[in-house]
């Protein structure tokens, strides 16, 4: 029998990952399946134990914890020279957003266990930000302006709420609403300077949760959804935020949707970026879509 490591975040979900962990592995012991743990320290951790497994020979492997978990999984994985080879990765939702899984219809952690069990595989893209300083990869979305200031606030003061920590941080930023040019090209196109209240580039349709930021998005399909929100009132981005949830936002006049295989950034300095729920301060150069660049069991 294979063992399958297993990179856990046991502070993911203001410690409800740790709390549910053991009783998630006994069940993934008893299908069969011979789960070796591997408990993250801090910060980064899951990302150094990513590169580890996969030194060692691992091609399959699980992580538990949120959306954060994951992308720092990522992110040990796709530095590394694969070959021909693509990953294949398991996630049990046991932190805050587990917004990725919702796009495969994995609503919760016993239906991500069960779909763990039975192996089934679909591929999924993953997204290349270039910076300044080198690279980051997300399967979520990336994104700036109110947003990213949400996500940083949410991070700082809110994150034990779960979900709702989102909404609380989305009215507490609303007072420092503002818009500006982010200028940047889809593909070949115009470069776009027009000042907006946020861009997202989603390879998913959901974030922080339920909120569906890109109710258009495919996780497979070679592109990103890029939703644009122009200037916008605060009483009128309150209006007008709620539905998101629902993604009827992309009917408001000020937002615009449109999808691109890469997208190409004309900073002229570092911005507040917000990945897949992690919160940096980067001088962003470009996206690029790695079409099916990892199968996920769903």
């Amino acid at each position: 029998m294979t063992t399958v490591p297993l990179i856990a975040n046991p502070a993911a979900g203001g410690g409800r990952c740790g709390q549910r962990l053991d009783a998630a592995v006994a069940r993934l012991r008893d299908g069969g399946l011979d789960v070796e743990v591997h408990r993250t320290r801090g910060p980064g951790h899951a990302t150094e134990l990513a590169r580890q497994v996969w030194a060692s020979g691992a091609r399959r492997l699980l992580c538990a914890g949120g959306d954060g978990t994951t992308y720092e999984v990522l992110n040990g994985l796709f530095p590394l020279d694969r070959g021909d080879v693509r990953p294949t990765l398991g996630i049990l939702p046991l932190g805050t957003g587990n917004s990725f899984l919702r796009d495969l219809h994995l609503e919760d952690a016993d239906a991500a266990m069960a779909a763990v069990l039975a192996g089934r595989r679909v591929p999924a893209d993953v997204v290349r930000a270039d910076h300044e300083g080198g690279r980051l990869y997300y399967a979520n979305l990336l994104t700036v302006g109110f947003t990213s200031d949400v996500g940083h606030t949410t991070n700082r003061f809110f994150k034990p709420l779960g979900a709702a920590g989102y909404a609380v941080a989305t009215v507490v930023e609303v007072a420092r609403l503002g818009a500006r040019p982010f200028p940047h090209r889809l593909d070949d196109g115009p470069l776009d300077t027009a000042p907006y209240a946020f861009l997202s580039f989603s390879n998913s349709r959901c974030t922080g949760g339920t909120m569906q930021m890109a109710p258009d998005a495919d996780l497979a399909d070679g592109r990103v959804d890029v939703i644009r929100v122009g200037p916008m009132g605060r009483l009128d981005l309150l209006r007008t935020f709620p539905k998101i949830y629902e993604g009827t936002h992309l009917a408001h006049p000020r937002v615009s949707s449109a999808t691109a295989h890469t997208v190409h950034f004309a900073l002229d300095a570092p911005v507040t970026v917000m990945l897949d729920g992690e919160v940096a301060t980067l001088t962003l150069r470009g996206l690029e879509v790695l079409h099916h660049a990892v199968e996920v069991l769903a």
